[in-house]
């Protein structure tokens, strides 16, 4: 019976678990010298994607752990940053890993030096992008749900992301913009102090109007339309006298800025109906143009002059 038993055991250790040892001794790449051979086996292998598997599940539950109790738009932040740290992680561990598994990492860092340098100088501006990135997240220069105006165009922030940010324009299309310009040009954000903005109609009336009459009239429709605060109340502007007209500006604030072109225009048309109504007159620009007859000046003398 005790023999059966040692049969088996010898079977066992010397042909499964034999077996077992050489696929997983089997050498994948076999690289370097004679001083320093590098060689990645089946074994360094499973052992890196253990590794990379535990780190993941760890990084999860920090993640979770940190993010329970913040608000949407801080945990969002977060999440982005922590990205950028994970895969600083993951290639620590990584390395750490096959450092750990007996193979020297010097030396693929070496024989790599010119690969990492040219890979530098392709990748600047994407590390610039991610740094960039880093600090719009972190001094909270631009959130979710600013209304920016940038390259001519007015766009709500819909997505920050480690690379890009997203606006939404006013003719609902998207912007994807390399956040390294966030950084190194001057962006105008209608919403960083506070979600009211100040915004104003001008209109032009022809000399002569009851400019007391065009102030209450102005606040009248501004008041009247839908949109507008009460609070900062609106104000008229007598600003100029123009070339053509009386200039006249009806400033106004709104809590929205995305939207703010609608709604100058439907105070727009509002001023006009008023206008008709009380008989205030917006002129056409008017040039007064004068004609001088050079033939005249140039005429020779009569031949009578000076002829007795």
């Amino acid at each position: 019976m005790q023999e059966g038993v040692n049969q088996v055991k010898e079977v066992i250790e010397e042909d499964i678990w034999g077996t077992v040892q050489d696929f997983l001794n089997f050498t994948l790449i076999d690289a370097g010298t004679d001083q320093n051979p590098i060689k990645i086996t089946v074994w360094v292998v499973l052992l890196v994607v253990v590794a990379f598997l535990l780190t993941n599940i760890v990084m999860r539950g920090v993640r979770l752990f940190f993010t329970r109790k913040l608000e949407e738009p801080d945990k969002l932040k977060f999440i982005s940053v922590f990205k950028f740290i994970r895969y600083l992680v993951y290639v620590i561990v990584i390395i750490v890993t096959l450092s750990s598994a007996g193979i020297d990492i010097t030396i693929l860092l070496t024989a790599s030096a010119a690969l990492f340098v040219g890979l530098g100088l392709a990748l600047q501006e994407l590390f610039q992008d991610i740094i960039g990135g880093l600090f719009i997240i972190v001094d909270k220069s631009l959130l979710v749900g600013d209304v920016v105006e940038m390259e001519g165009r007015v766009g709500r922030v819909i997505d920050i992301k480690l690379r890009t940010t997203r606006l939404l324009t006013r003719d609902d299309k998207v912007m994807i913009i390399p956040n390294h310009k966030f950084t190194s040009e001057i962006i105008l954000n209608f919403t960083q102090n506070h979600r009211t903005t100040r915004e104003l109609v001008r209109v032009g009336v022809a000399y002569g109007s009851d400019t007391a009459l065009v102030k209450e009239l102005l606040l009248e429709c501004v008041n009247e339309q839908a949109g507008i605060t009460k609070k900062p109340s609106p104000f008229v502007l007598f600003e100029e006298f123009g070339d053509s007209a009386l200039v006249f500006s009806v400033n106004f604030f709104v809590t929205d800025s995305f939207v703010d072109p609608k709604i100058k225009s439907q105070v727009r048309y509002k001023i006009d109906q008023k206008f008709r109504e009380h008989k205030v007159t917006i002129p056409f620009p008017q040039r007064d143009v004068h004609f001088f007859d050079r033939s005249a000046k140039m005429s020779p003398p009569s031949e009578n002059n000076g002829s007795e």
